[in-house]
């Protein structure tokens, strides 16, 4: 193993064969471009809470995502962003590191930015921006997938079309008004 950093805030990281390990996450990230022969949609989990993150990771895995990281803190999402180029990335609000989920996302916005979806228990509390929709915690695993799927729709089409999950809302206008009129 040799650990070396991930980007310019030094976060430390592993890389051995096609796992990534990093020395402040919990879990370790799978990597690999397509499946089947077909193009498989990455996602980044950014979750403050272990058991949360493992759920996800563990439902989405099954229905044929790619986990490109696990993140705990804005520090550590913005090092994986950048390094693994997620599709989608399943954001939460408050991260263990005091930050905010929306930090994350302008930061992302900066670069060819992956589909958001902000996954919170806190969506009346802050206006959140830079983002394509957001999922009300607690969740079941058939809307958080269904959720994703919409943004994936969002991020290609610019568009969102109905059935949305309960506690579902899309946060870009456009799409919104899109969807109405679908």
């Amino acid at each position: 193993m040799v650990w070396r950093p991930c980007d310019d805030r030094h976060v430390d990281c592993c890389v051995k064969k096609d796992r990534i390990f990093s020395s402040q996450a919990a879990a370790p990230i799978s990597i690999g471009p397509q499946a089947g022969g077909q193009s498989v949609l990455k996602v980044l989990i950014v979750e403050d809470d272990l058991m949360l993150a493992d759920f996800a990771e563990e439902i989405l895995v099954e229905h044929g995502y790619e986990i490109s990281g696990i993140a705990r803190t804005v520090a550590e999402a913005v090092a994986l962003a950048r390094h693994s180029e997620p599709d989608l990335v399943m954001l939460d609000l408050r991260l263990a590191d005091g930050g905010l989920g929306t930090d994350v996302a302008v930061q992302l916005a900066a670069r060819d930015r992956p589909g958001i979806l902000y996954v919170t228990g806190n969506m009346s509390q802050v206006a959140l921006i830079h983002g394509d929709a957001c999922l009300a915690k607690p969740y079941r695993s058939a809307d958080l997938l269904r959720g994703l799927a919409i943004v994936a729709e969002i991020v290609a089409t610019g568009k969102a079309r109905p059935p949305f999950p309960q506690g579902f809302q899309v946060l870009n206008p456009a799409a919104a008004s899109q969807a109405a009129l679908s």
